[in-house]
């Protein structure tokens, strides 16, 4: 079972990602911003991380350097998934290491094309 590690501030995403990540099978972990997101990262090393951008205390960017430069955590892919649309947010985005970056509302058959592709 592949374990995704979920990290949005909104408990409506939150939501939105438990349902559809759950009925695929996916074991998922939940974080609620920046810092707990790359608490729950090391500790637990998932098999991939979907990260939300607006955050209180560590926003998306931060936490996914974080991860995707950390000692324990750099093999783990992260997708980021955010309402920030411009072109600069996803150059930024894959600067910080991210895999891919998605935008909301997300289509399903996007987001689980984009988490097998992030994973290869």
């Amino acid at each position: 079972m592949i374990k995704v590690l979920v990290v949005d501030d909104s408990p409506s995403e939150m939501a939105k990602f438990r349902d559809l990540l759950s009925k695929h099978d996916f074991e998922i972990i939940e974080a609620n911003n920046g810092e707990q997101g790359v608490a729950m990262a090391t500790e637990h090393l998932p098999d991939i991380v979907l990260m939300d951008i607006v955050m209180p205390e560590m926003n998306g960017f931060q936490a996914t350097r974080k991860i995707t430069r950390g000692k324990t955590t750099s093999h783990i892919p992260v997708v980021m998934i955010s309402t920030k649309n411009q072109e600069t947010d996803r150059v930024w985005g894959k600067r910080q290491g991210a895999k891919a970056y998605l935008c909301k509302p997300v289509d399903e058959t996007e987001l689980l094309a984009t988490i097998r592709t992030a994973m290869e």
